[in-house]
């Protein structure tokens, strides 16, 4: 058996880490996309259901992420490092996890009406997991890297919008006459929708790093 054949064993043989990280950006974006139908139903009762839709794909994403470890722990050779990959779906799953505690508590806190700091941030978080899911796509070619780099840039953007949102989210909450308990409530909420576009950065600067070792 030749050298070629014995290496071409050990290769995953559909790039099995590219496809996995693909699913789970469009699984981050679809769940961005039902966030924002949340954000904009009228409706309490179909609010919900666009809310509850966001447990599901944090489920979906669990399961995508223990599949890259799996797939790691089975694959001598990686297309890229081991850390990196690891490294890559912890952020990934850490966005998940962010826009489904922020759906989660809009249901048990009971939000009745959702403000415009909501409807305003969530559009910067479908924009963020938008260009995070360009950059990961990217990656299974590494062919165009200014490509990778501007939606990493874009990334790094949003989350100063959000930042910014965040500050004028909390000084309205806490000059305005609201109630004590629905400050609570409500500030908890905006600093989770706030550090989904910080858990989008760090993913960004783990595809950066890759690139940077790998162009």
């Amino acid at each position: 058996m030749g050298f070629n054949t014995i290496l071409k064993a050990f290769l995953p043989k559909d790039k099995v880490f590219y496809t996995l990280f693909e699913q789970i950006a469009a699984n981050l974006i679809q769940m961005a996309d039902n966030f924002k139908l949340a954000m904009d139903e009228e409706n309490p009762i179909q609010r919900k259901v666009h809310l509850r839709t966001l447990e599901e794909g944090e489920h979906k994403n669990d399961d995508l992420t223990h599949q890259v470890f799996i797939e790691l722990g089975q694959n001598f050779i990686t297309p890229f490092d081991r850390e990196d990959i690891h490294a890559l779906a912890m952020a990934l799953d850490d966005v998940a996890d962010y826009m489904y505690a922020s759906s989660k508590k809009m249901i048990n806190y009971k939000v009745a009406e959702y403000d415009e700091f909501m409807k305003s941030m969530v559009v910067v978080i479908q924009h963020s997991i938008g260009a995070l899911g360009r950059a990961v796509h990217e990656l299974r070619n590494m062919k165009n890297l200014r490509a990778i780099t501007e939606a990493c840039v874009a990334i790094n953007s949003f989350e100063n919008q959000a930042d910014d949102l965040l500050d004028k989210g909390l000084i309205r909450l806490f000059t305005e006459s609201v109630d004590a308990i629905e400050l609570i409530k409500l500030k908890e909420i905006y600093e989770d929708m706030e550090i989904i576009t910080d858990k989008c950065e760090d993913a960004a600067n783990v595809i950066e790093s890759i690139i940077i070792k790998y162009s």
